[in-house]
């Protein structure tokens, strides 16, 4: 042991000499000593004393001072501590949350979570399935359900899809989804291949269609029935026919339906649901043209229900929710306003289907009058009920790009001014508003305002890449001059859900209540 200097030690002491050592408090810790600085031991009388005494120990301290800090309450102290201890987590469990809750305008840059947006938008069809569902689907909280539909008609119905949370099957809207589902894979089946999804969009396609197939039964000659068949809805009543919202309150699992299911029936004056559905199965041909027994089985039934349908009498024509027996309870949710769009829809798209220009001069003779039969609060608006707006860029692509020739080059000329309109009414502002974040509202009177934002979006980009290939850098309606980058912008700031991905807005839009997702 070093000699000790005690505190008593002369001040003329040699302290070059000193050394320094551990020393050991009244409390029995040891206490480095690294400088010449005293320490100072801090005495909580909470341990039992040491019986040792260690006042015979030596010191190497010049000075020794000592801080009797004394705590005289427990109670007090152990407080102190919890509470010390609490704050320290509490602030850590902040951080740690702040640091994994999303943020709020956080953009996901890689195309695996774009990936995963088209999954989960066209999981939510795998959810509506209706009938003998496959043993891989993606839900698998789902069953078979609905497999009785149509034995009250003596036709079977079963498949197709429930609308929104409920247990009912509106053809109209269903028909709608599969054209527009249709239309995303012609136009993007290269990117849906890309990640992993052009199949699954297909089978959903497919499972539409083929309920769209057994919702059309056509006059057979060899018998009495000269009557083309269409059913609009199979639903679920429970013994209130008249009651139009009881299947909004039907609360039971589809898997669990064991009462009567009446079906809506129509004819083919019905124009606007027979001009939807052939318009469907037209576009779903063109999904499937690799193959050719399928996609000729959709082209023969969707001619054959166009023959019919533009064969009725001109005064016989009408929407399908002019009479109860067509319309049932769509006529609360989905209620036609007009027919004559469906019918120019239903005719181009059977003109991209079969090439055949018959279709087409039908589409350019009705395009003025169904233009008149529009609604002013639906226009430049594209939904389940007013396809005008769409036909017009479906129109201008083919104007673009098919070059039909005479007679159809000036016909198709007022679709594309049409289409130039509906892109300066998007980027103007001087027709319509935007919420303070940016969302166009196209129906400012009317609820769910995403439906309408997100086939905006979808026509706007659909645009964008046609003026793209053409090398052209933007349009111009009037006085006013836009850019591609403005209507890529545009496309893009409409998205519900936001990606730094150019290719973004391609994702599907869809009815049937569920979400727009682009």
């Amino acid at each position: 042991m070093p000699e000790s200097i005690h505190s008593s030690s002369t001040p003329d002491m040699d302290c070059s000499s000193v050394r320094f050592v551990h020393s050991i408090n009244e409390a029995g810790r040891l206490l480095p000593s690294a400088s010449r600085w005293n320490s100072i031991a801090i005495d909580y009388n909470v341990l039992p004393r040491s019986s040792i005494a260690y006042d015979s120990l030596p010191s190497v301290y010049s000075k020794s001072v000592e801080f009797n800090l004394v705590v005289r309450d427990k109670t007090h102290l152990k407080r102190f501590v919890y509470i010390s201890v609490f704050l320290v987590l509490a602030i850590v469990a902040l951080v740690v949350l702040l640091h994994f809750l999303p943020h709020k305008h956080g953009h996901h840059g890689s195309s695996k979570n774009l990936t995963h947006a088209i999954n989960q938008a066209l999981t939510f069809f795998e959810a509506q399935k209706s009938g003998y569902l496959p043993k891989n689907s993606s839900v698998s909280f789902r069953g078979d359900s609905g497999l009785q539909d149509g034995n009250s008609s003596g036709h079977n119905l079963v498949g197709g899809f429930y609308d929104s949370g409920n247990n009912i099957k509106f053809s109209f809207p269903t028909a709608y989804t599969i054209t527009l589902l249709s239309w995303t894979v012609i136009e993007y089946h290269q990117k849906y291949a890309d990640i992993g999804e052009l199949e699954h969009v297909k089978d959903i396609i497919k499972w539409g269609s083929d309920y769209l197939l057994k919702l059309f039964i056509p006059p057979i000659k060899s018998t009495s029935s000269s009557t083309t068949i269409l059913y609009s809805q199979a639903s679920c009543l429970k013994g209130f026919v008249n009651d139009a919202f009881n299947d909004v309150n039907c609360w039971q699992r589809p898997e669990d339906m064991s009462y009567l299911r009446p079906v809506s029936i129509c004819n083919s004056t019905a124009s606007d649901l027979a001009g939807e559905i052939v318009a469907a199965l037209s576009a779903a041909s063109l999904v499937f043209r690799e193959d050719t027994g399928y996609s000729g089985e959709l082209i023969k039934g969707a001619e054959k229900l166009f023959e019919l349908a533009t064969a009725v009498d001109p005064r016989m024509q009408g929407t399908y929710t002019r009479s109860d027996a067509c319309g049932g309870q769509a006529r609360q949710f989905y209620n036609s306003s007009g027919f004559e769009d469906e019918l120019v829809w239903a005719g181009t798209w059977l003109f991209f289907a079969t090439g055949n220009t018959t279709y087409l001069r039908n589409a350019t003779e009705k395009f003025a009058s169904a233009e008149t039969e529009e609604m002013p609060s639906e226009k430049w608006i594209f939904y389940w009920n007013n396809k005008i707006t769409a036909n017009a860029v479906l129109l201008t692509r083919l104007r673009f790009f098919l070059d039909p020739g005479y007679p159809y080059a000036a016909a198709l000329q007022p679709s594309t001014t049409r289409t130039d309109l509906l892109m300066c009414s998007y980027l103007s502002n001087y027709i319509f508003n935007n919420t303070p974040g940016g969302l166009i509202l196209l129906r400012p009177d009317h609820g769910k305002p995403l439906q309408f934002a997100a086939t905006a979006s979808f026509l706007s980009k659909l645009y964008s890449d046609y003026l793209d290939l053409l090398r052209q850098s933007g349009g111009s309606c009037g006085g006013y001059n836009y850019t591609l980058e403005m209507l890529q912008s545009f496309s893009m700031s409409q998205a519900s859900i936001k990606y730094h991905h150019k290719d973004c807005a391609w994702l599907p839009t869809y009815a049937l209540n569920g979400p727009f997702l682009i």
